[in-house]
């Protein structure tokens, strides 16, 4: 079934309404392959700028230059400050991007629209925090079920435990607030939209939080074994985006799991 949703254009007073379409699948994915190319670019770029100090600052001659910037790019320190470059590089852009491309889109409580509004309830921002504080304890269960033993690493958990105190910090901000903000725009606001249009609800459901899902398996080092956990946590958020009519309690849902998972993280390091 058709869900596309398009306004005929008409005044109110002296100002005319937009049409409102839901952007078609392609678009939406490719969205989200610029947010991750953007990530790239960004990282890039403050590497770059890194290795420009190095190269500046005169300290190091030309036949160790190599080996200074790869030292230096190695530091943990360093490490965490391009991650919260190329991460909010990435997400400003992406936003403005989504905002500029779809400006009617962006407030509509329901699909076609992307929910940047209210909830019908605020009791939807206790099921969100519910479940951003036991699914991923389930997920991990589950996770570890089916690596049978084998370590499952995720980057940002790796880094975060090398980095300084104040890095740390920095980083669980990042995890907490900016991907969740900036991910549930695109997938639960421009690609579910997008897939509704030609797709069920729950198909379009199950492949939004598929997606999801396979877009971390770098972060996973290409191990299938956090991917049921992933799907499942992308199919709760989406539910939530539905059902409240906003995309908060997603976003709320989304920074509670990765919480829980960065304490997990840092429980282990310290023996509790």
């Amino acid at each position: 079934m058709d869900t596309d949703i398009a306004l005929d254009t008409r005044t109110q007073g002296q100002r005319p309404v937009r049409e409102t379409t839901a952007p078609g699948g392609w678009p939406a994915v490719g969205m989200i392959v610029l947010y991750f190319l953007l990530q790239a670019l960004f990282a890039t770029l403050f590497a770059s700028a890194a290795s420009l100090a190095v190269l500046l600052g005169g300290s190091t001659d030309r036949a160790n230059l190599g080996p200074a910037i790869k030292i230096l790019l190695g530091r943990p320190d360093i490490g965490a400050l391009l991650v919260a470059v190329a991460l909010c590089g990435a997400a400003a852009t992406m936003l403005w991007l989504v905002r500029l491309r779809w400006p009617t889109l962006w407030p509509l409580a329901q699909p076609p629209g992307f929910g940047w509004s209210a909830p019908s309830s605020g009791v939807f921002y206790v099921y969100a925090i519910a479940a951003g504080v036991v699914l991923p304890v389930l997920g991990g269960y589950l996770t570890h079920f089916l690596a049978q033993g084998h370590p499952v690493p995720q980057d940002i958990k790796l880094l975060s435990a090398r980095a300084p105190q104040a890095y740390k910090a920095l980083l669980a901000m990042l995890a907490i607030i900016v991907a969740p903000l900036v991910e549930e725009v695109l997938f639960r606001g421009v690609l579910l939209s997008a897939w509704l249009r030609r797709l069920p609800v729950a198909w379009a459901v199950a492949a939004t939080a598929t997606l999801f899902a396979l877009v971390h398996l770098p972060d996973l080092k290409y191990l299938w074994y956090g991917l049921p956990n992933l799907a499942m946590l992308g199919a709760a958020f989406a539910w939530l985006r539905l059902r409240s009519g906003s995309l908060w309690p997603a976003v709320v849902a989304h920074g509670m799991n990765n919480l829980v998972s960065l304490l997990g993280v840092f429980f282990a390091a310290h023996g509790v």
